[in-house]
């Protein structure tokens, strides 16, 4: 959903402001369930706990776009990656 357009012959974005930018909602994004392991790491700072935050999803990207290669056959590297881009369909 996140994605921003640049104009090929000046390399400005298109949609440079928010008005444009579609920003996922609650609606828009599934059920998801938080799991807490219960582990004691002394080493970690004085109360022994660990936040995740956005270390966990640095390699979702990848592993969603090697799984759509397995999938189809088609390599995307940029995101998101949308149907019209694992068809080989162009937008402008």
């Amino acid at each position: 959903m996140e994605e921003t357009y640049r104009d090929p012959n000046f390399a400005r974005y298109t949609n440079a402001s928010l008005g444009e930018y579609h920003i996922p909602v609650n609606a828009d994004i599934p059920d998801m369930t938080v799991e807490f392991i219960d582990e004691h790491d002394p080493y970690i700072n004085a109360m022994g706990v660990k936040g995740i935050g956005e270390i966990s999803m640095v390699g979702v990207a990848a592993a969603v776009a090697n799984a759509v290669f397995h999938a189809t056959g088609k390599r995307v590297r940029d995101l998101p990656i949308t149907p019209d881009k694992v068809m080989g369909v162009l937008t402008a």
